[in-house]
């Protein structure tokens, strides 16, 4: 069986908009400027600022405003109560299993969060596995987390695909196994010199579509 690797965040799922929701509520509670979502969002980078740091930054701006166990509340949760997995993206991942491939979301992050939010959104019914990298020990780009995906799903990794959102975690990773890839541009142009993608597609549903032959995106 063929095997599909999915990136979580920002690929399936749009965890910036998830998060982004979590932090106006935040901030709405607590009578804090509505502006410093902006802000906040920018320190998170998108998950890849690590969470301590986060926090730290919180508390510097925040001071006694702010409860150290609340802030530590948002940043467990993550927005994972709020994540949306998007219809294209369900009826995509369906038709890649129904036609034969093995789909498996390999993503950075805490166990908790990732779990809640793959089950959360009815994730877990149209793949056929997942490794975190709490779990596992390793993180993206690191080639053991992609080969413990293969081993969760009993499929050879040779062949197979990866999908996601990030240059140096999803596409890097891919290029160092040998694997080929699709980059979900966004509407980004690729920047890096060193490696590249298979394809670049604008979103999930278009990027396993044409991995699994239903639709080939321009390169």
């Amino acid at each position: 069986m063929p095997l599909l690797l999915l990136d979580l965040d920002n690929t399936l799922v749009d965890r910036d908009a998830a998060f982004r929701d979590a932090v106006v509520a935040f901030l709405g509670e607590r009578a804090l400027a509505a502006s410093d979502a902006d802000w906040l969002m920018a320190v998170d980078a998108s998950g890849y600022t690590p969470r301590h740091k986060v926090a730290a930054a919180m508390t510097d701006r925040y001071g006694g405003r702010v409860a150290e166990s609340a802030v530590k509340a948002l940043l467990d949760r993550g927005g994972a109560d709020r994540v949306v997995l998007p219809t294209a993206v369900r009826t995509a991942l369906k038709e890649a299993g129904d036609s034969g491939w093995t789909c498996v979301v390999v993503t950075n992050g805490r166990t908790a969060q990732q779990e809640a939010k793959i089950r959360g959104c009815g994730l877990d019914q149209v793949v056929h596995g997942w490794v975190v990298s709490e779990t596992v020990g390793h993180k993206k780009p690191e080639p053991d987390i992609f080969r413990a995906a293969a081993a969760t799903a009993g499929v050879p990794i040779r062949d197979a695909w990866m999908i996601g959102d990030s240059p140096h975690a999803d596409i890097a990773g891919a290029h160092g196994l040998g694997l080929r890839s699709v980059w979900i541009s966004g509407d980004r142009v690729w920047s890096e010199a060193a490696f590249a993608p298979t394809r670049v597609a604008r979103d999930a549903a278009t990027a396993i579509r044409c991995v699994t032959g239903a639709q080939r995106p321009a390169a």
